[in-house]
């Protein structure tokens, strides 16, 4: 079971980068899904999660209307699309899946990707 995560890079403040979380070994349909971050010297931090069905999502509140997570169950992939992107963004991202919410929300999931370096420079 793998979670593969891309899609980082380095950009500049006020600009954007789509994230993708693609999951293999294993079908995670119905399976919520979540994106969390750890910055340097810092706690990882939950930042957003979206339900199996695509149709729950929540953010952590400095994301909120500057994120957005979304799901293609087909491709078993989840996404971030991050927008109007800030120097505290600047964070190693990982995504995770699990079949209970409150362990995706809480952190607590079984499955993790690796991670990708998002940079924002100021």
């Amino acid at each position: 079971v793998q979670l593969q995560a891309s899609g980082g890079g380095l950009v500049q403040a006020g600009g954007s980068l789509r994230l993708s979380c693609a999951a293999s070994g294993r079908t995670f349909d119905l399976y919520p899904m979540g994106w969390f971050r750890q910055a340097p010297g810092k706690e990882r931090e939950f930042v957003a999660a979206i339900g199996g069905s695509g149709r729950s999502t929540y953010y952590q509140d400095s994301v909120k209307g500057r994120f957005t997570i979304s799901g293609n169950n087909a491709k078993n992939t989840v996404y971030l699309q991050m927008t109007g992107l800030r120097a505290e963004d600047t964070a190693v991202y990982y995504c995770a899946a699990d079949r209970r919410w409150d362990r995706i929300v809480s952190g607590s999931a079984n499955y993790w990707g690796q991670g990708t370096l998002v940079t924002v420079s100021s």
